[in-house]
C-alpha cells in the first residue's frame, strides 16, 4: 500500500467517542478483489485517487488496510415502518476513515457489504453486485441532479457470491459522506437513558456540521433547527427530481442532510404521488407524495432524544420545540415553492400574479 494512502486517509474522528459508540472491526478477506469502477474524480478531490486497480481493489475491498486506520461499525436504533428496533448498527459496513476534501472538511469512507460485524443479526454482511451498483449510479446522478447525497468513491468484486433467493455475485461498495450519524443513533442512546452519550453525540455533530450552534444560547435548540431545516430542504429536492427513497426510517437519515442508504429507490416518470416502488411498503408509508410527512416524524423523533438537553423540564422543553416545528414547516414550504418556480423556469416576484399561483399550488 503506497505510504500517500497513510498520510491522506486518517482514522476516524468518531473512533474518539466512547466505545459503547462504535465496535471495532477486523476486515475479512475477500478471494478475488477485482476493481470494477473507481470515481477518479472524487478520488482526486479527496487526495486518494493512488495506485493502479490492482491496489486500489485491494483497500477497497478491506484486504489491505492502511495500519493507521481503525475500522469500526457504529452503534444506531431507528423506527422501521413506525416500529422502534433498539439495537441496528452497521451489519455489513464498516468505517475505513476519513480524508479531507477540497474544502478541508472531513469524509467519511465507509466500504458497505465488507463482511460481518458486531451488529450484523446473523446476516452475513455481503452485497450483492447488482445493489452495489445501483447504489453508485443512483447516488452519482443525485450529485450531478444537485441534490445532497452520499458519493461512490468505488465498485469491487469479489470473486466470491453471496445467497439471497439464489447465488449472485458479490460486490462491495465504497460510499463517502459528510458524516454516517443518523436520526437512529440519537435514539440509540435516548432509548437506553444514556443522556450523556446523547449529548457527546450532539456536540459530535456541532463540531463536524453546525459549528454556528456552539454560540447560540441553546445550541442543542440551534442543532435542531439546523437539521431540520437541511431535511427539509433536503425532501424538497427529492420532490422537484420525481425522486422516491423507498425506506425512510430514521436509521437512513442523516443529520447532516445528505441522501443515504439507496435501496428500493426510483425515479417517477410521471406525476403520482401515491408511487411507491418498495416490495415491503404495502401501505405505502414512504409513498412519493407522503415523503415530506414521514421526514417530519422522523424530525419529531430527532427532537424527542434531543429535549433532555434543551431544557430538564419538559414542559419547558417542548414550547421552542413547536416554534422550531412551524418554522420548519414554513422553511419546507418556501424551498418546495422556490424549487418548483425553478423547475419551471421562472424568476418572478412576490407581487406577479403568476407567481401567487404556483405558491398557492405547493401551499
Amino acid at each position: 500500500m503506497p505510504s500517500d494512502y497513510e498520510s491522506r486517509m486518517n482514522r476516524s474522528s468518531y473512533i474518539r467517542l466512547p466505545e459503547r459508540f462504535f465496535a471495532r472491526i477486523r476486515t475479512t478477506a475477500v478471494a478475488a478483489p477485482r476493481l470494477l469502477k473507481f470515481n477518479h474524480e472524487l478520488g482526486t478531490e479527496l487526495g486518494i485517487d493512488v495506485g493502479g486497480a490492482e491496489t486500489l481493489a485491494g483497500l477497497y475491498s478491506g484486504n489491505v488496510i492502511p495500519p493507521d486506520l481503525e475500522p469500526i461499525a457504529m452503534a444506531y436504533a431507528g423506527h422501521q415502518f413506525g416500529h422502534f428496533v433498539p439495537q441496528l448498527g452497521d451489519g455489513r459496513a464498516i468505517l475505513l476513515g476519513e480524508a479531507l476534501d477540497r474544502a478541508g472538511l472531513p469524509r467519511d469512507i465507509q466500504l458497505k457489504g465488507s463482511g460481518r460485524t458486531a451488529y450484523s443479526r446473523g446476516g452475513d454482511g455481503r452485497a450483492a453486485l447488482g445493489p452495489v451498483l445501483r447504489e453508485y449510479l443512483v447516488s452519482e446522478a443525485m450529485h450531478a441532479l444537485g441534490v445532497p447525497t452520499t458519493r461512490s468513491l468505488a465498485a469491487v468484486a469479489t470473486g466470491e457470491q453471496v445467497f439471497r433467493e439464489g447465488a449472485l455475485p458479490g460486490a462491495i461498495l465504497t460510499r463517502v459522506a459528510s458524516s454516517l450519524v443518523r436520526v437512529g443513533t440519537f435514539e440509540y442512546f435516548a432509548a437506553r437513558n444514556d443522556t450523556e452519550a446523547v449529548q457527546q453525540l450532539a456536540d459530535y455533530v456541532i463540531e463536524r456540521h453546525y459549528p454556528h450552534a456552539r454560540t447560540d444560547a441553546q445550541p442543542y435548540l440551534a442543532l435542531l433547527r439546523a437539521v431540520i431545516q437541511g431535511q427539509a430542504s433536503l425532501i424538497a429536492s427529492w420532490m422537484h427530481v420525481g425522486f422516491i427513497h423507498g425506506v425512510m426510517n430514521t436509521d437512513n437519515m442523516a443529520v447532516s442532510g445528505e441522501t443515504i442508504d439507496f435501496g428500493p429507490c426510483a425515479f417517477i416518470d410521471a406525476y403520482d404521488p401515491a408511487a411507491v416502488f418498495s416490495s415491503i411498503d404495502q401501505r405505502g408509508r414512504y409513498a412519493y407524495g407522503n415523503q415530506p410527512h414521514a421526514g417530519a416524524w422522523n424530525l419529531a423523533r430527532l427532537a424527542e432524544t434531543l429535549l433532555p438537553l434543551i431544557d430538564p423540564q419538559p414542559e419547558r422543553a417542548t414550547a421552542p420545540w413547536r416554534t422550531t416545528s412551524e418554522i420548519v414547516r414554513k422553511g419546507r414550504q418556501l424551498s418546495s415553492r422556490g424549487g418548483w418556480t425553478t423547475k419551471l423556469g421562472t424568476r418572478l416576484t412576490l407581487r406577479d400574479p403568476t407567481r401567487r399561483c404556483l405558491l398557492m399550488a405547493s401551499a
